[in-house]
């Protein structure tokens, strides 16, 4: 029998990042956040490399302030939102959806708000949300927890970033595996 992919691994040609919220005014509260930025630009580097598009959202800028440095250079115009779930910022899901990106990989704050709602609201629309686990995080460290088991009872992928790297890649043999794997040692190990 000839090898076969598992249509559960993540894809290239199906994957994108929603990068959710990580601002100014919210990101100094949330205890782990310098990770949660770290990773997410880890994860863009690498997207980007692989041509898998992001975006980025931002709640209530003129209270919230916007994106903290790198992201604000990654995405010099989130989009706005007031509602908590992201999922209400069409520009680029919209576009994602219709090029067969179901795949949505979700880093953001906070877990039990704002990530959680999108990932609901992703759900109802049949997609799939992926949760980077180390690029979430909430002020309070029960409430992550908590929302993160609620997502694993709704069936969402909750994994690493390296993981999801290594199934972008699918093999050692990628035109683009030494420039990742750099990418890779230098954030996560």
């Amino acid at each position: 029998m000839p090898y076969q992919a598992s249509s559960q691994r993540l894809s290239v040609s199906r994957s994108a990042i929603l990068v959710i919220d990580l601002q100014e005014k919210l990101v100094p509260v949330i205890p782990s956040a310098d990770h949660v930025v770290q990773s997410t630009e880890a994860l863009l580097m690498v997207a980007e490399l692989l041509e898998i598009p992001s975006a980025a959202t931002v709640q209530y800028p003129k209270g919230l302030g916007g994106l903290v440095e790198p992201l604000d250079e990654w995405f010099p115009e989130p989009e706005e939102k007031l509602d908590f779930s992201a999922s209400v910022c069409r520009r680029e899901l919209d576009r994602w959806i219709d090029a067969g990106r179901n795949q949505i990989l979700i880093c953001g704050i906070e877990t039990h708000i704002c990530v959680l709602q999108t990932v609901m609201d992703l759900l109802q629309e049949s997609l799939q949300p992926v949760i980077v686990a180390e690029a979430v995080a909430a002020y309070g460290g029960w409430e992550h927890e908590l929302a993160i088991d609620q997502m694993k009872a709704l069936g969402v992928t909750i994994t690493s970033a390296e993981s999801i790297i290594y199934q972008w890649l699918g093999t050692a043999g990628h035109p683009q595996f030494k420039a990742i794997s750099k990418i890779v040692k230098s954030y996560f190990r």
